[in-house]
């Protein structure tokens, strides 16, 4: 595989052997950063559960204490009446059949975040099969399916995430841009990190959390040790 200059001179400053605590891993996030753009820095942890099966699922929402970093575009599924709401609360766009439709013959995907309410899910349902490989169908377990429609878009704005396994059981998720700094990543890390810990499955058995890296989006990975966990 073809590694960059930048990305070679990077993989010099840390040990890949060795097991950073995450305040370290996030200083050498910051540090070894040399794309020209605030990079996001993203988490990936592998777990000790095993996805195909229903009990031992991982999955939850979670406001970051200091946010992402990036613009959250929101769209809110709701009946005419509620419009108004939605968009005065921050939604960027709102409605019902009508972005549905958009959606199916424009291909329109303008957003980040699709929030529902419980009584456009019948009509929500029909974009499954589009919204829920880019991983944005509305989940009652994420908090974007609901009757409150005014917080859940004040939570997505503040730079609420969602996490969940993937199919190698393992949860992939932004926490930040590198113009952070180490303390706000690391105080994102331990608010992810905790939320993960929380909602693990009573079906799990043995070590639950088996690594976590962290790393930007153009950069190498940097492991965090497993003693802060």
């Amino acid at each position: 595989m073809f590694r960059s200059k930048n990305y070679k001179e990077s993989t010099k400053l840390f040990d890949k052997q060795t097991l950073y605590v995450p305040e370290e891993a996030f200083d050498l996030v910051t540090k070894t950063s040399k794309a020209k753009f605030d990079e996001t820095v993203e988490l990936h942890v592998r777990l000790g559960v095993d996805g195909r099966h229903a009990d031992q699922q991982v999955r939850g929402a979670i406001v970051l204490p200091n946010g992402t970093g990036k613009e959250n575009r929101v769209l809110v599924f709701c009946k005419d009446e509620r419009v108004e709401e939605a968009k005065a609360a921050g939604a960027d766009y709102a409605g019902g059949m009508d972005l549905v439709e958009k959606i199916q013959k424009e291909n329109w995907f303008e957003f980040d975040t699709v929030i529902a309410t419980p009584d456009m899910m019948g009509t929500v349902g029909r974009l499954g099969k589009v919204l829920g490989p880019k991983g944005l169908m509305p989940s009652p377990k994420a908090g974007t399916v609901t009757p409150n429609i005014t917080q859940a878009v004040s939570e997505a704005k503040a730079g609420k995430i969602e996490y969940r396994l993937d199919k190698q059981n393992i949860i992939h998720c932004p926490i930040g841009k590198v113009s952070f700094g180490a303390e706000k990543l690391t105080e994102n890390y331990n608010a992810l990190i905790g939320a993960i810990i929380k909602a693990k499955p009573a079906a799990a058995k043995g070590q639950y959390i088996k690594s976590c890296v962290t790393a930007t989006t153009m950069g190498p990975g940097k492991i965090n040790s497993q003693k802060q966990l």
